[in-house]
């Protein structure tokens, strides 16, 4: 039986006590791998606390993968991997199959084809509801707040204002975010590792000048292809690796000659997959056993979880300074809001200023001091709250419609209630890239899954839909209910 004092717990909730207790019992292997764990009536009889007290906190172990559970048997502990420590001088057995496979493969045409195409067809027609884009809702961005925040700084008449604004960024922009990060996502971050940049891509590009044009970049597959893209513009050379149903495929990363990872394991884009805490220390400690090797994390939109706690971060677990983290304001502002950092360890930072010191920040000085008073003040906070609710009433009313639609038992619904985007499933005699012309004489853009794989194979032909549902309106659900109909039904 787990016993858990609550004397100490000082100010921290009930919840989040017991989560924590539990959490550092496993690590410190007091309770072991594969161990029963009382269930959830007989340890709050225990413990004295209710069951839904223990439900939210098997609920967030669970997601963070420490526990697992099995359907009528009860609640278990993860088999989890010690760290390693780390080694200057490993070897590995390395195979050029991934490059080679790389070289196969049309990347450059596939990804630029997409998205010219895409363009195209945005400038042609108008959706009547576009699931592809990374679009926000305009009613709910704080105009009136942003346009006050905006006549504070310029009303300030600071010189600084008109300065140049070295590569980092604006200080109390750094100053903020490290705050930020530090209450919402629990990371210890000083001002001088945070890099303001325009844009995810403008610091993907940062990085690879950073580590350097000759190291092997490696990106999830399928996956964000912006990344991969990226790379080989600024003249590095980058491979896709699979994922399985826990994230990034660790053997084969461990078997290519990659020394740089992408990952986004808070919500992988587009599977939806959360990485949980076993593959996080076997990719942690993939990058600890050679000097030269690096993790670049996305949290692109960790912000929005709808049920637990946020995920803790890579970075926050990292102790040998392995982890490059990125985010992004566009996501929970706007698209046009190009304004992202990023995390570099500590080791990196003369590095960075050897070779990248010289450049200007990208990003208007104006911005980023309208930035830091807008989260300093606690409005950001507010913001992301509201659009939480926002967007989890939206998604449980299209989530709602399909399953009650006439075409239901056609679909299959995959979301990890976490991220603006869910897959969608459906069983058609049709093909499809019949399905995806059918939809868009409905006026509809729904992506293929497939779309996201670097090499189509006839594993990934299926007729599976990734569904960023971010920009649609609320009103009109129904008659895209109606439209899917059409198409799924009709012959």
């Amino acid at each position: 039986m787990i016993t858990i004092s609550f004397e100490n717990r000082g100010k921290c909730g009930l919840c989040e006590y017991l989560y924590n207790s539990i959490k550092n019992q496993i690590i410190q292997g007091a309770l072991k791998s594969n161990e029963k764990l009382p269930s959830k009536r007989t340890l709050a009889q225990n413990l004295g606390i209710s069951v839904i007290t223990v439900q939210n906190a098997y609920a967030q172990l669970i997601s963070e993968g420490y526990i697992y559970s099995i359907e009528k048997k009860g609640f278990f502990v993860t088999d989890l991997k010690p760290f390693e420590k780390e080694t200057e001088n490993s070897t590995f057995e390395q195979t050029d199959k991934n490059s080679e496979e790389f070289e196969n493969c049309e990347t450059d045409k596939i990804y630029r084809g997409k998205y010219e195409k895409k363009t195209k067809e945005t400038e042609s027609q108008k959706w009547f509801a576009d699931f592809g884009s990374n679009s926000t809702s305009y009613e709910k961005f704080p105009f009136n707040l942003w346009s006050h925040k905006m006549r504070q700084v310029l009303n300030s008449g600071d010189e600084k204002l008109l300065l140049r604004v070295g590569v980092k960024g604006v200080l109390e922009l750094r100053q903020a975010i490290s705050r930020y990060l530090k209450e919402f996502r629990n990371m210890n971050v000083n001002p001088e590792q945070i890099v303001i940049g325009a844009g995810t891509e403008n610091l993907y590009s940062m990085v690879v000048q950073l580590l350097g044009r000759n190291n092997l970049f490696a990106v999830e597959n399928p996956g964000y292809q912006k990344v991969l893209y990226v790379c080989k513009l600024n003249g590095a050379k980058a491979i896709p690796i699979k994922i399985d149903q826990q994230g990034i495929d660790i053997n084969e990363l461990e078997n290519s000659k990659v020394n740089i990872v992408h990952v986004s394991p808070s919500h992988h884009f587009p599977t939806g997959i959360v990485m949980p805490i076993r593959r996080r220390q076997e990719i942690l400690n993939w990058a600890q056993n050679a000097e030269n090797r690096y993790i670049i994390e996305d949290d692109y939109d960790s912000e929005f979880r709808f049920s637990g706690k946020p995920l803790p971060t890579l970075q926050s677990a990292d102790k040998n300074g392995k982890v490059i983290y990125i985010n992004t304001f566009s996501k929970t502002l706007a698209p046009s809001f190009r304004i992202s950092y990023m995390v570099l360890p500590q080791k990196l930072l003369p590095d960075f200023e050897q070779k990248i010191g010289f450049y200007s920040c990208p990003v208007s000085s104006f911005e980023q001091f309208t930035l830091a008073k807008f989260i300093d003040d606690g409005s950001y906070g507010k913001h992301i709250i509201r659009m939480k609710n926002f967007y989890r009433n939206l998604r449980n009313s299209l989530i709602s419609a399909i399953e009650t639609s006439r075409f239901a038992k056609f679909c299959t619904i995959q979301e990890q209630e976490a991220g603006l985007h869910f897959l969608l499933t459906i069983e058609s005699n049709f093909s499809p890239d019949e399905l995806v012309h059918r939809l868009a004489e409905q006026k509809i853009n729904m992506p293929m899954l497939n779309n996201f794989y670097y090499n189509k194979t006839t594993s990934n032909q299926t007729n599976t839909f990734v569904v960023n549902y971010s920009g649609i309106k609320k009103s009109r659900i129904p008659e895209i209910v109606t439209r899917m109909e059409k198409v799924i039904l009709e012959k």
